[in-house]
């Protein structure tokens, strides 16, 4: 700070006041939404759930081969589509930028496409001229339950008729406000787990018949997995986004402090250096 006089110094810590006070208020309101995400993730786990238990019971009764979505059809492409959940907004951290590394570099393994939820989605693949589905789906935080369960209808009805042979989601998952995880999870074909015989539910009766069920079913959980991903991205980038503020408000708290040491110092030079001037002129 040599060569800066007070009242510049003045203003920078005048400035990093004003920062200090929007990242505060920018943590607090992440706090708030945070809370409000926490909440639908719980509420959305119970849906989901039951319907993945019934399409386990189906599975464990049924010839795998008679049913549908778990395993690609004979005139299916060699070709792989992949929902990406980002942000719509900056300044949550490294969200949305470890979200999109991971979708990316597993898209580069084979012939894919991309179905991007979020603004920052949308902008990352169409700078890199990605195929993508559609852009509708531009601000994730608007994304409704409606909207959910109609992207899952078109990856189904996608998949069936051969367009692709896989179709994978990409979200962050949130484990607490300092940890959240990106991954890969494989949507279609369905990935089944095997249950012995006392675990299935044989005296379930379906109608008119359990390859139905199975058929009309499987968009149903798949719009509830999207739901439930969509929510746990949602939470994911406030608590980062909450993290990545509260730091900003902690370096700015330790910037003002050294501003106003090196003020009190040079302050107390200029005093040392007058009382000097008025002695030496006696």
């Amino acid at each position: 700070m040599a060569g800066v006089s007070t009242k510049e110094i003045k203003n920078r810590i005048r400035s990093m006041e004003s920062t200090k006070q929007i990242t505060k208020a920018m943590e607090m309101v992440a706090a708030s939404k945070l809370r409000h995400a926490q909440a639908q993730i719980a509420n959305s786990r119970p849906y989901f759930e039951i319907i993945y238990d019934a399409i386990q019971d189906i599975v464990n009764t049924n010839t795998k081969d008679t049913l549908p979505y778990l395993h690609p059809p004979r005139s299916a492409k060699s070709k792989s589509l992949y929902v990406v959940i980002a942000g719509d907004r900056g300044l949550a951290g490294g969200y949305n930028s470890n979200i999109l590394k991971l979708s990316y570099g597993e898209m580069l393994k084979t012939d894919s496409a991309v179905l991007p939820i979020g603004k920052k989605a949308v902008d990352f693949f169409h700078a890199r001229g990605t195929e993508m589905l559609t852009e509708k789906y531009s601000q994730a935080e608007s994304m409704s339950v409606g909207d959910c369960f109609s992207v899952a209808r078109s990856l189904c009805n996608a998949f069936l008729s051969g367009e692709y042979d896989s179709v994978s989601i990409a979200y962050t998952t949130f484990a607490s406000v300092l940890s959240q995880k990106p991954q890969v999870l494989k949507l279609l074909p369905l990935e089944t787990e095997k249950k012995s015989k006392t675990e299935s539910k044989d005296d379930i009766l379906y109608e008119p018949g359990s390859g139905e069920v199975f058929r009309s079913i499987i968009p149903e959980y798949i719009g509830g997995v999207i739901y439930g991903a969509l929510c746990e991205c949602r939470a994911s980038e406030q608590a980062a986004r909450r993290m990545a503020m509260d730091t900003a408000t902690q370096n700015a708290e330790d910037m003002i402090a050294d501003l106003s040491l090196k003020y009190n110092q040079a302050r107390q030079a200029a005093i040392t250096q007058e009382i000097t001037e008025i002695v030496a002129g006696i």
